[in-house]
């Protein structure tokens, strides 16, 4: 009889220690319910993580959490992330909010062209990141994983425009790598293989910007390199357009061209500098990246975009430019 009552104790005081912290009595009076932003870390065990949610007033027993994780099969499938947990959640309720996978993501689209400036500011507007903590991340420690790094000076480039889901609480070296691998698996393919490859990246950066059609994009990058053989300024407007904005294009009034500022005084001015800006002016897509690998030979030297139809207009000659800059602009 003993047992049995022993029993049904124990019984009792397990379904109590499931129900919600909120519920619990304390000097006769209700415990307040509330919010909690409760975090796990990567590799943290069952164990801990039941301390912290006692420890936040989450639960009432550390050893019922423990018991019905273990029971349930979920001692080891709690998600690394931060999550928002209530004090009226039972444990069997913090318990599936805490192993459902994809719940605490963020889905984030990046497109194409966008800068390493715009990509942080979507991420900052997302709530994942603080301000400045991708524009100023320090990525000469992925060197040895991704050792294209060593010899650029920014990571402007190697972000690519693609849709990714991230967890709340990544830190910004964890997303550049998750950036990373996906530049591995999509681009740098395009690239391998070729002793220019940074070239290839940033004259991408280039006609991403400039011109929409793909069949446009091959035609203007063998302008651009037929410009850099014979020493003339690339003349890209959206090179001005970066440097003007200082790398954020998204939401920039200075990101517009006027004739004066063609000679604004930057290394990203390619109608004062010769050759390539220093690194790209974006992250290219993989169209781009494609038309800047298979550049076409053509009798052009000039282009412009109609201002009203953004058809791309190419010329032979200066003189038959500026016509069309007449008409078409």
């Amino acid at each position: 009889m003993g047992g049995l009552l022993l029993c049904m104790v124990g019984i009792a005081y397990f379904f109590y220690g499931l129900e919600p912290y909120a519920r619990a009595e304390s000097q006769g009076t209700t415990i307040t319910n509330h919010d909690v932003e409760f975090r796990i870390e990567k590799n943290e065990g069952f164990r801990e993580i039941a301390g912290h949610l006692s420890q936040q007033s989450l639960i009432k027993s550390i050893a019922i959490f423990k018991l019905y994780a273990l029971l349930t099969g979920n001692a080891q499938k709690f998600q690394p992330g931060t999550y928002v947990l209530n004090s009226s959640m039972s444990v069997p309720d913090i318990v599936r909010a805490i192993t459902e996978r994809g719940k605490n993501d963020v889905r984030v689209v990046i497109p194409e062209g966008f800068t390493l400036k715009d990509i942080e500011q979507v991420l900052v507007d997302e709530g994942l990141l603080v301000p400045q903590a991708l524009t100023k991340f320090d990525f000469h420690p992925l060197i040895s994983t991704y050792p294209y790094l060593a010899h650029v000076s920014s990571l402007e480039g190697f972000l690519f425009p693609d849709t990714y889901r991230f967890e709340r609480g990544m830190s910004a070296g964890e997303m550049v790598q998750t950036f990373l691998s996906a530049f591995d698996k999509k681009a740098w393919p395009l690239l391998l293989g070729s002793r220019e490859w940074y070239i290839t990246l940033t004259l991408a950066s280039l006609i991403e910007k400039e011109v929409p059609r793909f069949e446009d994009r091959e035609i203007v990058a063998g302008i651009f390199l037929k410009r850099m053989k014979i020493g003339m300024p690339l003349q890209a407007d959206a090179t001005i357009s970066y440097a003007k904005c200082g790398g954020q294009l998204q939401g920039c009034d200075g990101a517009r061209i006027a004739r004066s500022d063609v000679n604004y005084q930057s290394p990203f001015n390619t109608y004062l500098k010769t050759g390539l800006p220093p690194t790209p002016i974006g992250n290219p897509g993989i169209e781009a990246l494609r038309a800047a690998r298979s550049p076409k030979s053509s009798p052009y030297l000039y282009y412009l975009s109609a201002s009203e139809t953004k058809e791309t207009i190419f010329s032979k000659t200066l003189e038959e430019h500026n016509r069309k800059r007449a008409r078409f602009l």
